[in-house]
Formats: C-alpha cells, structure tokens, sequence
C-alpha cells in the first residue's frame, strides 16, 4: 500500500506534477502492417506452400534427388557430424568423405537439426521450409509500405520512405491495400509454390534472407542489411554474386546528384555499405568454390554446365572477351530460354525492369539461361524463387514511384498494378493452385503405390537400392542409395520394370538391370504394377558393380533428350 506521508502534492519533494497521459494514433506505416493482416497473410502462405510438398509426399512424387539427400545431410547435422548423403555420393562416385558442402556451400542447413532432434523426418523439411517461406510475408509487405509513403530525405526516390510518414487517411488505405496484395501476391506466387512441390531445397533461406537483405536496405539499416547478405553467402555458394550486385545498386542509390536544392551531394554511408557487399559478395562465392567445396571434397568446376562458352570459367571468359556477340548466342540457341525471360517478366508487365534492384538477378539469370543443362530453364523447378523477392521488390518500387507522381501516372499505376495482381493469382491456380484442391492430385498412381508397398517389404537397417520415387520412404530407416545406371551390389533392389525413372533413359535400361541382377544372385520376393523387390541370395560378382573408393572420379549427370524442350516442365 502507498505510505501517507502528510505532504500535499503541491510540496512532495522531487515530484513532477500529474499529467493527463496522451495517446497518440498509430503511424499510418504501422496500421497498414497491422498483426491481424500480416498473421492471416503469413498463416496463409504457409498453409499453401506446406501443401503443396505434403501432397508431393502423399502422390510419392518427392524423390531421393533432392529430398533424401537433404534429409540426409541435416541428419548428419543434427548427429553432430558432417552432412554426409551416401544418395548423393553414391550416385555421382563422390570418395566417402565426400560431404554436401563439397556439392553446394550451404552450412546454413545446419539451422534446421534441431527441428530434427524432435522429429527426424523428411516432412520435417517440408515443413521447415514452408515455416521460412512465410517469414517472408511480413519483410514484403514492408517493403511494400517503403515504397508507397512518402520519403523523409526529400529526394522523392520512393527509397528512404519511412514507414510511420503521412497522415493521410487516402494514402493510409492505399499504403494498407497495396501491403496486403503485396503479401497475397509472395505468398500465392508461382514461384513459391514451384518451390513447395519440390519438396525442400536451400531457397528456404535464401528467400526470406534476401527480403530481409532488401527491405533493411531501403530502411538504411545497413548493418543488418549486411548481416543478411553475409547469411546468404552460407546459403549457397553463388548468391555472393547477387549480394555483390546489391552492392552495385546502393553504390547507385547512394551517388553524388549534384548539389542543387533538394539534392544530395551523395550519401557516404550507402556508398560504404555497397562498396563492402560489391567486393565482399563475389569473394564470398569465391572462397567457396575454390577453396571451401574442395576442402569438402567437392570439385569446383563439378557444375560447369556451360560448354558452348569454353571448358572452364578462364576458358569462357576469353571466348567472350574475343566474341561479345557469344552470350547472345548461347542464351538463345534454345527457344525455351528467350520464353523464359519473358515468363519471368511479362507477368510483371515487365514493371521489375524500371528499378535498378533487378541488377540483382544477372547473375543467376546468367546461370540459368546460359546453362546447356535444360532443366535450369524450366519454371517447374525451385529456381524462380530465387528471384521471386527481387522480382517483386522491383515492382514495388516501379509501382510506388508512379504513385508518388501522381496524375496519370498515379491511374496507370492502379492499373499496372491490379493486372499484376490478377495474372500472378491466375498464374498460380493454372500451375498448382487448383491441384491442391482436387482430391485425385494427393493420390499415388498405381506404380507409385506399389513403391511404398513394396518398401514396407524391406526390414529396418537393411541395405537398399531404391527407385528415386520411394528413397525418401526409406531414408530414415535403412541405408538406402539410389538404383542408377551402375549396381552397388545391396542386399535389396527395389525398381520398376515399365515406368521410367530418374536417372535411366528410358524403361529398357530398368529391365536389363532386373535382368541382370536375377541372372547373378538376386531373388525376386516381391512384386505388383511393375514394380519389383530384389533380395540377394548369394555372393556371386554382378557385372559392372561398384562402390565408390578414395579413387572414385565424380561423375556428372546426363539430362535425357527429352527434358527441357518444355517451359513448364522439366
């Protein structure tokens, strides 16, 4: 209770008066970005991406390459070991001490083994990866607010906007409804959910952390800016290159304009910032490629999948310099590339054109489109979600500046904009979005079925050789490899006989593998819908096995003719 101590108010000693206590109303930044919009936009992306890999799970369409060899890796993680993935290596002849990190540099999946100490799973990595992919809702409905509120430095750039400016209640509601379409938009978009029925891949990270990179950037909170784009160089060893293009960018933004009124003589501490993620970014890229990959028994030129350019990066970087004319060339000897170009930017009504932070994608546009490996040119794959934040960003930008115009400019925005809205949400229900809400899409056909039927068949701790389809069914279980072009001579064999598979070329190829495995010591114990159980029943030498060794040389993939001709499909 408090003490009486007899002094009236007016003579207690040390006592400011009692004043009436002021409420002020909230920031028309932080009504637009208010809990309830921001949770049911972030509850919904998740739901909408975690289904998507749920209902690849549930159809048996997530394969060992690449499920089964993350699963694997974080295992090793969460076991306080290496990310070993004998999928991985086994596969590609990698030495056995060969770890992911010599296959991409990405430590950051060390992050997820304490998920696995609680349920050791590849659904875990479904889930973990929709947990991320919605962390990105809140990071864009910021930027989205950024770049629709007013600047506070007077340059009227649309950059430096602060989200508590304005009190306008017109500007209000718009700012809110653009940061809730914004939010629909990454959450619903076809990159996200390519992504989600991919199962898991390291864009998990990559996209909230280059959101975050981008929206702290426009905040000028350059310190976490970088503490972002330094946890992107540990995400996979080439985006040094698009954090060092984001350097480039803020080395623009931050550029002497003269000194007219109005106008800044150049910002010395944005220069800084991108200058550091300028240099920093690529030598980042580097030190994993040539020196880390290796030290992890990795090759550094293991994915060099550019032949038209030159054998190697040196190679290809003379060819260019004695022919520009090269890359044009190489990113359009193939029909599909130019369409994916105009996929990834007609659906924005090519808006991400009119900010420089597209500068970011070069890199890995480059990667791709220049690539003679035609699964990078689908849009099937988890690839465009690496460019899904800066591609939205960029809009952002391009649509808040013709807000901020005002006039025609200001209408031609609306309209801009409500058509980006409608083709990404179409976009969205045609490549996936429907499938989620048709029950027969979440069924296994019959062939996949059987898989699973026929790995419940296989005992726990057993040495296995699966379909690609069926690993990850049996990853956490036994040790399992994948049935590829070479036998490994394993206790079990479980392998369709009239499906094809990856990675065969065709049906034929499975066949004469059963074939042979039944004319030098194999049983068959099982068998439905073409799919058929092998069980070794005696030592007798398989032609042509092996086991990769300390000599093993990796080997690299070969895509069948068939893929890639396809924009839609891998």
């Amino acid at each position: 209770m408090p003490v009486e101590t007899g002094l009236s108010p007016s003579t207690r000693p040390n006592r400011p008066p009692l004043l009436p206590r002021v409420v002020r109303p909230p920031a028309p930044g932080a009504a637009a970005l208010s809990g309830r919009r921001t949770a049911v936009l972030t509850l919904l992306c998740f739901a909408v991406t975690a289904a998507c890999g749920l209902q690849q799970w549930s159809a048996v369409l997530l394969g060992g390459f690449d499920l089964g060899i993350f699963h694997q890796g974080v295992a090793g993680y969460a076991h306080l070991g290496l990310p070993i993935s004998p999928v991985k290596s086994y596969h590609h002849e990698f030495p056995p001490a060969f770890s992911l990190l010599g296959d991409h540099f990405s430590p950051i999946l060390a992050a997820f083994a304490p998920l696995y100490w609680i349920w050791e799973d590849p659904r875990t990595l479904i889930l973990g990866q929709a947990l991320l992919l919605a962390a990105g809702v809140p990071l864009i409905r910021r930027i989205a607010v950024r770049c629709f509120t007013p600047p506070t430095d007077g340059t009227g750039s649309g950059t430096d906007a602060d989200p508590a400016a304005g009190t306008d209640p017109a500007r209000l509601r718009t700012v809110r409804l653009v940061a809730d379409l914004a939010g629909l938009v990454y959450g619903l978009g076809w990159p996200l959910l390519a992504a989600g029925r991919g199962g898991f891949h390291e864009i998990a990270f990559a996209v909230p952390l280059t959101l975050l990179m981008l929206e702290r950037g426009l905040a000028r909170r350059y310190g976490t800016a970088a503490l972002a784009a330094a946890l992107l160089c540990l995400t996979k060893e080439d985006l040094g290159l698009l954090v060092g293009m984001y350097g480039l960018v803020l080395l623009w933004r931050g550029r002497p304009r003269g000194d007219r009124q109005g106008e800044r003589a150049g910002d010395r501490r944005t220069l800084a910032y991108g200058a550091g993620l300028l240099v920093g970014g690529p030598l980042a890229s580097a030190l994993a490629i040539v020196v880390l990959i290796p030290a992890m028994g990795g090759q550094p030129d293991y994915y060099w999948v550019y032949g038209p350019l030159g054998p190697d990066a040196g190679t290809a970087f003379g060819n260019v310099l004695g022919d520009p004319l090269l890359l044009a060339q190489v990113a359009t000897n193939a029909t599909v590339k130019p369409l994916l170009l105009l996929w990834l930017f007609g659906t924005l009504l090519l808006l991400p054109l009119r900010s420089a932070t597209t500068l970011c994608l070069l890199p890995l546009l480059a990667e791709r489109v220049l690539s003679d490996n035609p699964n990078h040119w689908s849009i099937a794959h988890h690839y465009d979600a690496f460019l899904w934040p800066v591609l939205l960003t960029a809009t952002l930008e391009a649509l808040g500046r013709l807000h901020a115009r005002g006039g025609l400019h200001r209408r031609t925005g609306y309209g801009l904009g409500t058509a980006v809205v409608a083709i990404s949400l179409v976009s969205s229900l045609v490549l996936g979005g429907i499938s989620l809400l048709t029950p027969a899409f979440w069924r296994p056909s019959a062939s996949n079925a059987a898989l699973v039927r026929g790995a419940a068949q296989i005992p726990d701790g057993a040495l296995v050789e699966a379909d690609n389809q069926v690993v990850p069914r049996l990853v956490g279980r036994t040790d399992v490899v994948l049935v590829d072009g070479v036998p490994r001579g394993r206790d079990y064999v479980l392998i369709r006989s009239d499906t094809r598979t990856f990675p065969f070329q065709a049906t034929a190829e499975q066949a004469e593998r059963i074939d042979l495995l039944l004319a030098h010591g194999y049983r068959q114990v099982w068998g439905e819908h073409g799919v058929v159980l092998l069980h070794r029943e005696s030592d007798e030498p398989v032609p042509g096995a092996r086991v990769p060794d300390d000599g093993s040389t990796p080997v690299k993939e070969i895509v069948p003719s068939d893929v890639g001709h396809n924009l839609f499909k891998g």
